[in-house]
C-alpha cells in the first residue's frame, strides 16, 4: 500500500516539475524580442511560441505520456539551444 502511494506522489512530482520546465520555456520565449530570434538564426518567435504554447496546453489538457515527452524535449531544446543563442545575441556590451 505504501509503495503505491509513494509511486503516485513521485509521478505527481515529476508531472509538476515537467510542467514547470515547459512554463519556464514559454515565459522566456514570450519575454525575448522577435529580432533576436532572426539574429540568432533560429526559428521565429511566433514559431517557438506556438510550439511551446501547444506543449503547455497539451500537458494540461491531455496528460498523455507520449505527448508530454515530445513537449518536454521541445522545451529542453529551447532552453538548452535557443535561449543561450538569444542571450548571446542580446547581451549588452
Amino acid at each position: 500500500m505504501f509503495f503505491y502511494s509513494l509511486q503516485a506522489n513521485l509521478a505527481s512530482l515529476v508531472y509538476l516539475v515537467l510542467f514547470g520546465v515547459k512554463m519556464w520555456a514559454l515565459v522566456d520565449a514570450i519575454l525575448r524580442t522577435a529580432p533576436a530570434y532572426v539574429a540568432a538564426d533560429k526559428l521565429t518567435k511566433p514559431a517557438w511560441l506556438w510550439i511551446l504554447g501547444l506543449t503547455v496546453a497539451s500537458h494540461v489538457l491531455l496528460a498523455n505520456l507520449t505527448v508530454s515527452l515530445i513537449g518536454t524535449v521541445a522545451a529542453f531544446v529551447y532552453l538548452l539551444d535557443v535561449k543561450p543563442a538569444l542571450v548571446a545575441v542580446t547581451r549588452r556590451r
